[in-house]
């Protein structure tokens, strides 16, 4: 139950928990570092994963979990499309270039990802109670610091 500021009571129809919340916006930087760290083969599996993770996390009841699947999806994408490119510049069998293509992403993206998940985990992760269409109730503090 809720308590209104005329005193009424009002059933509160779900609750976006805290832990669930963390949960979610680390999945993205998890997905990154496995997918760098054993490129071959769930580098290309991760790419198609990745842009189910990213649609499901964008738009969550806390904000914070869009802000860090976003941050984490820029990053990804920008690297793999990037290398993605340059590979086609690489001569036939140039597996030197590969290698070195690899190790520069992996340069860029594990610490990244890695300060990203630091931060998560040190962030206070909230309840959050949401109406009945899984928006955030108004009167939270959530709505009062947007």
């Amino acid at each position: 139950m809720h308590m209104t500021e005329q005193g009424e009571d009002t059933v509160i129809g779900k609750i976006a928990r805290g832990t669930s919340a963390r949960r979610a916006a680390t999945l993205m930087n998890y997905g990154n570092l496995i997918a760098i760290l054993v490129p071959f083969p769930l580098l290309i599996f991760w790419f198609g994963a990745s842009m189910l993770v990213y649609a499901m996390n964008r738009h969550h009841p806390n904000p914070k979990v869009g802000h860090y699947t976003q941050q984490a999806a820029y990053r990804f994408y920008g690297i793999t499309g990037f290398f993605l490119v340059a590979a086609i510049f690489i001569p036939g069998g140039g597996w030197v270039w590969h290698l070195a293509a690899w190790m520069l992403a992996a340069l860029i993206l594990v610490p990244w990802s890695i300060v990203d998940l630091w931060r998560i985990y040190r962030e206070e992760w909230v309840d959050i109670p949401l109406d009945d269409q899984g928006h955030p109730l108004p009167d939270t503090a959530l709505a009062r610091e947007a």
